[in-house]
């Protein structure tokens, strides 16, 4: 497969994830809804990291059996083992820092005691402030699942580049398929969490660009590079990121309640990606 042909279906199998985001644009979503849809993308989310985790294990594994067979160093499983530890950390408490930091440039002081009155504001302002601070953050945690979902997605193009490199054609083909058709999926778990927040369509072209467009750069860099150090850093960022949003999500989702509701829709997002994932293995097997 040559590389024209290998980068375009890698920006195929990324741009699908456009299917799914659309649905962030309907009108009237009541709270059983919301939990539906935020709770479906959980689960898609949670097997998402148990891919990305896996994956990353595989590498640290096959480093180890090469310095159980004498064939490299053991400074250098070290090295993969930092990696890992930077990239996890980075995903999960640096974005937890720099979303904090992010937030408080955004508060506006308190107004001083004993000032004007007409500097204070009145109850319909307050009102439409946090609606509009709500609104941010739930479009800031979108942008921040489809920053995880992009870096994912990055490492899954690695793997299409490197097996089209390789001359594996049949793998190629099912890993575009397979990636193409779970991408579809991961869709929705950017939108679901947006609770009564409708984006706009600007917003979910970056989203979509954002998470599905590192599949195709993934794509050029494994055709060129084979790289396990780099695969295995995007994987820890993935892995890291996806959980500090599964636990934004869960946190968020609380207060609308319908928990067993919830925990059926875990249940059934997790199902989804495991279902799409199988083609892979299949192809791969």
């Amino acid at each position: 497969m040559g590389f024209t042909e290998t980068v375009t279906l890698g920006a195929i199998a990324g741009l699908t994830i456009y299917i799914g985001l659309p649905l962030g644009r309907m009108r009237r979503v009541d709270d059983r809804m919301r939990v539906c849809l935020a709770m479906f993308s959980v689960g898609i989310l949670a097997f998402i990291f148990m891919d990305v985790t896996k994956h990353g294990e595989q590498i640290l594994e096959t480093a180890l059996v090469h310095l159980k067979a004498h064939t490299t160093s053991f400074g250098h499983v070290l090295f993969l083992f930092a990696l890992l530890a930077v990239g996890f950390t980075a995903g999960t408490a640096g974005i937890s820092a720099i979303e904090r930091r992010l937030r408080s440039r955004r508060s506006a002081p308190a107004p001083v005691a004993g000032g004007d009155a007409t500097a204070v504001l009145s109850a319909e302002q307050i009102a439409r402030s946090e609606g509009e601070e709500a609104r941010r953050r739930a479009l800031q945690t979108g942008m921040v699942i489809a920053v995880a979902i992009g870096l994912h997605n990055f490492a899954e193009g690695l793997a299409i580049g490197v097996s089209a490199k390789a001359g594996a054609i049949g793998l190629a083909t099912v890993l575009i398929i397979g990636f193409g058709l779970h991408n579809a999926t991961e869709g929705f778990g950017i939108v679901g969490p947006l609770g009564g927040t409708r984006p706009s369509w600007p917003w979910l072209a970056r989203a979509g660009l954002i998470s599905g467009g590192p599949t195709f750069l993934g794509t050029i860099v494994g055709y060129q590079v084979n790289s396990s150090p780099l695969e295995l850093l995007f994987y820890a960022l993935a892995g890291g990121a996806i959980l500090y949003v599964i636990g934004e999500i869960w946190t968020g989702m609380r207060r609308y309640g319908h928990h067993t509701l919830g925990l059926y829709l875990v249940a059934a997002g997790f199902l989804a990606g495991v279902a799409t994932d199988l083609i892979v293995s299949y192809g791969g097997g």
